[in-house]
């Protein structure tokens, strides 16, 4: 056997494990020279992508995931999927990734498929008003483009009760604590309730923001009860009082119905989060021991907020692609683990690596990716990629 073998254990089998998956590591016997290159046969899917609505990868800084959710959403998509890509991580690099601008609301990014694109700018929605929890307050917009759902932009009409300014400066005596990524989960909302997507793919950011930000919902809930709470007794306050304050109208119930949507909405993404029909959170990782130890605790803490990790991706394997898939075609450089001394010494570093993470790939899909000589960038190579995901 060549390369990496990733096969589920019987689940009858009495080894102790409780029937886990488990990655056999081995030398490749078959690497060749370092001038020797294949030549594989491939043709585009066209066939529907199966899987879940809403995947999000995560995984340490610089793993791959970005690749991962462009290569995931273009296959959606030329399966006749209308499918979404959302950028979470400030360091958006999707545009770079598919070679075309992706656009700061949802928007088109392909014509020949059903391929959309966002890379979310929580800055931008905070300053227009967009972020009810965030920045400056404002009318209510339609924040996910023509036909995208309305998000509340003044907090139900306290902007206008207590003034100037963001109205959770005047409830909590200063901005709210990682505003930024209040307003990004608050946009991902929007996406995933928006029902022009069939399928929707996220790259999120480094797994310390994305941890923040899956904590954001059950915060986010909080403080709208709250300001519910809050609105509807100092609404009764001032209609006895409003007298005092220059005879101003309270502000209709336009808002606290705004306000009820948000719950809901947050409602609906914790339970689609949790739901392993619905989401697969798939955990990327390069086979190095701190990727290793920052996956482990990447899936304990979705564990903890009970979302299920369906996949692993372990990018970067030093293995040749036929071992992976012979869906592609071109010719691509693989490694020489006979006569090279230092590919030889990175793939100790891998196998040892990969052997760390046995407890990690317990029970999920385990899809392997390999090291490619070339940048990932474009549709071509992003084809590959796909190619090795299905």
């Amino acid at each position: 056997m060549s390369g990496i073998d990733v096969e589920p254990v019987e689940e009858n089998a009495d080894d102790g494990d409780g029937g886990a998956h488990t990655i056999e590591v081995t030398p490749t016997d078959d690497a060749g020279s370092v001038d020797d290159r294949e030549t594989i046969e491939v043709e585009p899917s066209d066939e529907p992508l199966e899987g879940p609505e809403y995947v999000l990868f995560g995984g340490k800084g610089g793993v791959g995931k970005t690749t991962m959710a462009a290569a995931t959403a273009l296959d959606s998509a030329r399966g006749g999927t209308s499918t979404l890509v959302v950028s979470t991580d400030p360091a958006h690099s999707l545009s770079d990734t598919f070679e075309t601008p992706v656009p700061t609301e949802p928007g088109r990014i392909r014509e020949d498929v059903p391929l959309y694109g966002v890379e979310i700018d929580p800055d931008a929605a905070i300053e227009s008003g967009k972020a009810a929890f965030g920045g400056a307050g404002g009318g209510g917009s339609e924040a996910g483009g023509a036909g995208g759902p309305e998000m509340p932009g003044d907090l139900g009409g306290l902007g206008e009760m207590l003034g100037e300014g963001n109205p959770m400066d005047a409830l909590l005596g200063g901005a709210m604590p990682g505003a930024d990524e209040a307003a990004a989960m608050q946009l991902l909302l929007e996406y995933l309730d928006d029902p022009r997507f069939e399928r929707v793919v996220v790259d999120t950011a480094p797994t310390g923001h994305t941890l923040r930000l899956l904590q954001l919902p059950e915060l986010m809930d909080t403080m709208t009860g709250r300001l519910l709470q809050f609105r509807q007794r100092i609404g009764g306050m001032f209609e006895n009082v409003k007298g005092m304050f220059g005879g101003e109208e309270i502000p209709d119930e336009e808002g606290l119905e705004d306000l009820e949507v948000l719950r809901e909405r947050i409602e609906r993404l914790r339970a689609a989060l949790r739901d392993p029909t619905r989401t697969d959170f798939r955990i990327v990782m390069i086979p190095e021991e701190m990727s290793v130890l920052e996956s482990k605790r990447l899936r304990t803490r979705l564990d903890e907020f009970d979302i299920p990790v369906g996949t692993i991706v372990v990018n970067r394997v030093m293995e040749p692609l036929s071992d992976v898939t012979d869906d592609v075609e071109g010719e691509f450089l693989q490694p020489n683990l006979e006569d090279c001394a230092f590919c030889q010494r990175r793939w100790d570093v891998q196998q040892s690596a990969l052997s760390e993470a046995q407890e990690l790939f317990r029970g999920t899909d385990v899809k392997r990716v390999p090291l490619f000589a070339d940048e990932v960038r474009g549709e071509g190579m992003l084809e590959v990629v796909a190619a090795c995901l299905r």
